[in-house]
């Protein structure tokens, strides 16, 4: 009797302990960003004042002024601009790295995958001063192009781990199917591995617009007028009353929440892919 409640009582724990986990991983994440929308919404004095309302006041004063600030658009649409040519950029180069890895067996294979590792161990603060003589001197300074290379190199590791997880995850006898029917290697590729792939490369065009949207040290150093949001926010609002800091931190999260939450049945195809 007493044997048999000991495994009922063990598995009533570790469901207790696993929802636990749950809510505090869904707290550490909700919590911030409702208090966030709160205070965006909020009159500056509620902002300001003691103690803080659980229910926003629907104020939308700090936002309209805030989308008013000149030159705010143009950094939401340069952030958005080098978003894009980073997720283009990292797909581009990464994928066919990742497929490389995947399919062929070349000498110095995993000393290639150490150095992609290995790019992001050097800290860009360190990189900055150099990237900026280079930059200055090929007139690639302060324009949405030369940032993009920029995020492109920070997010490219990740995009060719991922690509390579997901071709590892596909049967290379599907493409030797295909070759004795006739196609050739890319035929092969476009018509039997690239539909399934597809959710998977999003995915991580995904990471790579995230990565670059949130990137603010190279658009600050690198960029003076073309700036991106981050940079942007970081340059005026460091003396902006707080209200207003609440309202940049909003306009920053929320277009990068919506996008992800746009696309985010390639995150979970992703998975499906990698796993199998």
């Amino acid at each position: 009797m007493t044997a048999s409640l000991v495994p009922k009582t063990g598995f009533r724990e570790g469901r207790i302990l696993f929802g636990a986990s749950i809510f505090l991983l869904c707290a550490w994440v909700l919590v911030p960003l409702y208090l966030l929308l709160i205070n965006t919404l909020s009159s500056p004095e509620a902002v300001n004042g003691f103690p803080k309302s659980l229910l926003p006041e629907f104020d939308f004063e700090s936002l309209i002024f805030f989308s008013q600030f000149q030159g705010m658009i143009d950094a939401l649409i340069n952030s958005v601009l080098v978003a894009g040519l980073t997720m283009i950029l990292a797909i581009a180069i990464g994928a066919p790295a990742g497929y490389a890895l995947s399919r062929f067996d070349f000498a110095g294979k995993e000393l290639f995958r150490i150095m992609i590792l290995l790019t992001r161990a050097f800290p860009l603060p360190l990189l900055a001063l150099p990237l900026a003589v280079f930059f200055i001197r090929t007139g690639l300074d302060d324009s949405v192009f030369g940032l993009s290379l920029i995020h492109t190199t920070l997010a490219l590791p990740f995009a060719v781990l991922i690509t390579f997880s997901l071709f590892s995850g596909i049967p290379t006898e599907l493409e030797e199917a295909a070759w004795t029917l006739g196609c050739t290697r890319i035929q092969a590729f476009i018509y039997v591995v690239l539909p399934l792939i597809i959710p998977g490369i999003t995915a991580s065009a995904i990471f790579a617009f995230v990565i670059s949207w949130n990137e603010v040290f190279a658009a600050a150093v690198l960029t003076i007028e073309n700036r991106t949001l981050t940079a942007f926010l970081l340059q005026n609002l460091d003396t902006s009353p707080l209200h207003l800091k609440f309202a940049g931190g909003f306009i920053l999260v929320v277009p990068a929440l919506i996008f992800i939450f746009a696309v985010r049945k390639y995150l979970f195809a992703m998975w499906g892919i990698a796993n199998r």
